[in-house]
């Protein structure tokens, strides 16, 4: 069976997120989505964004990178703002899927920026 690889991130609040004001949050949030939007752009992620309606209320986004390496994706990840300022951490792995699968179009919907 052939299939296509890419590097999957789960971001994750932990239990010990570090605190910040309100105005800080909203300038962390700012940079991640920035830096992500950036990773798109250069080729690096497929594609992100992130979960709702998730069991586990930690999980907040997914980000499937398509470095070819998990060290370099977990270097990626590891350099999101959010990451770096303590509000995610990660847990990196393999995801395999059969080629192509990453260019159907999903079901549109509207989120709020709150």
């Amino acid at each position: 069976m052939e299939l296509e690889s890419f590097e999957l991130v789960l971001l994750r609040r932990p239990a010990n997120a570090r605190a910040y004001d309100e105005v800080t949050l909203d300038r962390i949030q700012g940079e991640h989505l920035v830096y992500h939007a950036s990773l798109r752009a250069s080729g690096h992620i497929a594609t992100n964004g992130p979960v709702m309606n998730q069991p586990d209320e930690s999980l907040r986004g997914l980000t499937f990178y398509r470095t070819g390496s998990l060290q370099r994706a977990r270097e990626l990840a590891e350099a999101d703002p959010a990451v770096e300022a303590g509000r995610l951490t990660l847990d990196v792995m393999t995801w395999l899927c059969p080629p192509g699968l990453l260019l159907r179009a999903g079901h549109a919907t509207t989120v709020s920026e709150d």
